[in-house]
Parts: C-alpha cells; structure tokens; sequence
C-alpha cells in the first residue's frame, strides 16, 4: 500500500522555464543558444545543483565555458528569479493528497541559489511533509545515494513509496531501490500513473 508520495520539483511541481527567462532579456539567437550552452546545458550546471562548488565558482566556470558571452552570464544570474516559475495547481494537489492520507515529500536536483531568488515559485513547499533538495546534501540524482538520504531522513519503507519525476532515469534510480514510480512528462501522465497505483485523482483534474 502507497503511503507516501515523493515528487521531483522541476517540470512535476513547477516549472524549469530556464528558456523564457533567457529569452526575456533580449539576446539575440545566437547568443541565446551560446547562454544555454554555457550553463544549463553544460555539465556545470549539475554542480549548481549538488551544492560543492560557491556561487562564483559556479559561474566562473559558465564563463568559461564561452568567455565571449561573459557580460551576459553575469547578466543573467545577477537575479534568476524566474528561471523556475509556479504551477497554480500545485497547492491544490498537495493538499488533495494529504487530505486522501499521503505523505507527500519532495526530492529534487536544485541549487542553492536557484531556491534562494526563485521563492515565489516554491510557495507549495509549507505544503509539504518535507524533502530534501540535492544541494543541502550534495547529492544530485540519479545517485542512489540521495534517495537513501530521504529514506533515512523519513525512515520510509520504498515499497510503501511512489516517486514522480519527469526524468525516466530519475524514477529507473528509485525503483532499483524498490520505490514504485511514475514518469511525469506532463501533469496528466503524473495524474494516470497515479491513478494507475490508487492513487485518486483531484477534482477538475
């Protein structure tokens, strides 16, 4: 029997909107595909997420990944409020789900500084039963490891668990450790795999 429900945040509880935050300053196309490049398609940007390396290490290194557009990296992470944007269901789920029973946890790959200017957008998270973000253990998933974290963090049994995450080797990860999972590519497929596990859906949803 699902106790609790553990979801990712990014694309599941709200939105990773990294390219309309970009595309909001101006930059012309090819600047726009350079930006994207140097930091959130870059293997760097995973250290923004595990929380080792400072602020300015981390856009150091964006800098060096294409020193020509280093005026507008330091632009853009002056402030990235807005880089993660709200879902405006997603207090309404989450209290759906504990209403019906469920714990319901979070378990996410988010940095340091992307919770600190992007507030707004985690306004679910009182919600919550709790989580874990991977820079507050510096961890960042697939590694089995973080999801041990939050096992042992909550002393939950996975078989007892469902984990959601619009990553497929995300969910693969969790249920190696015996988590059932649901691979979340829209807030519908989130909504039937769910359903598929018992889980009932909202009303108006």
């Amino acid at each position: 029997m699902i106790k609790t429900i553990i979801f990712d945040i990014g694309n599941v509880l709200a939105d990773f909107s990294w390219e309309p935050f970009f595309r909001s300053f101006g930059f012309s196309e090819e600047v726009f595909q350079k930006l994207a490049k140097a930091t959130v398609k870059s293997p760097e940007w995973n250290e923004l997420d595990r929380g080792v390396w400072s602020t300015e290490k981390i856009i150091a290194s964006f800098i060096e990944n294409d020193p020509s557009i280093e005026r507008e990296i330091k632009m853009v992470f002056r402030n990235i409020n807005g880089i993660v944007t709200k879902r405006d269901y997603t207090i309404t789920w989450i209290k759906h789900l504990k209403e019906a029973g469920y714990q319901v946890l979070y378990l996410s790959n988010f940095g340091e500084i992307t919770r600190a200017h992007c507030r707004d957008a985690l306004e679910f998270m009182p919600y919550t039963d709790g989580g874990i973000m991977s820079y507050e253990v510096k961890l960042i998933k697939p590694d089995p490891a973080i999801y041990q974290a939050l096992i042992d963090k909550y002393n939950l049994v996975p078989e007892e668990c469902v984990f959601v995450d619009d990553l497929l080797m995300n969910v693969e990860a969790a249920m190696a450790l015996g988590f059932k999972g649901v691979h979340a590519v829209t807030h519908e497929a989130a909504l039937e795999g769910l359903a598929a596990l018992g889980v009932p859906r909202y009303q108006n949803a």
